[in-house]
């Protein structure tokens, strides 16, 4: 019996999909893609399905508004079986907007705190008898 030869090798799946062999390999360690394995000779190979492309750039995509490997492995198979639940996504999402905008206000505060320091240091250079006040130096960024 012929080979299906819609299933993708990995090099011609990184090639379509716009990423490396190396982030396929993980991608598939994760869970993430439906590969099978086929024998050929002594060696063994690893097929990837076509829809594998769309859902390289359905992970992509949720990685670069915040989601983790592991948060978009919960998801995607789901997507793909139909099994989407619309309210648990919005949720998820809403939670993984909360969670950045907090990243965001984190972040905030430590460049005000950076910036008071260089002031201080800044002042500390020119003035010799400037005194540091400890309590710049004391200020904490709160622990998500």
């Amino acid at each position: 019996m012929a080979p299906d030869t819609s299933f993708l090798l990995i090099g011609t799946l990184a090639t379509k999909a716009q990423t490396t062999k190396d982030t396929v390999r993980h991608y598939d360690q994760l869970g993430l893609l439906k590969s099978r394995k086929r024998q050929a000779g002594s060696r063994l190979y690893t097929e990837f399905h076509p829809e594998c492309i769309e859902r390289i750039e359905l992970i992509k995509s949720a990685q670069a508004i915040g989601f983790t490997l592991t948060e978009i492995r919960d998801s995607l198979n789901d997507y793909y079986d139909g099994q989407l639940d619309v309210d648990l996504q919005l949720m998820l999402t809403q939670q993984k907007l909360a969670q950045i905008q907090k990243q965001q206000a984190n972040i905030s505060l430590m460049v005000e705190l950076l910036s008071e320091r260089i002031d201080v240091l800044e002042r500390m250079k020119v003035d010799n008898d400037y005194k540091l006040n400890i309590e710049i130096c004391k200020k904490k960024i709160p622990i998500q």
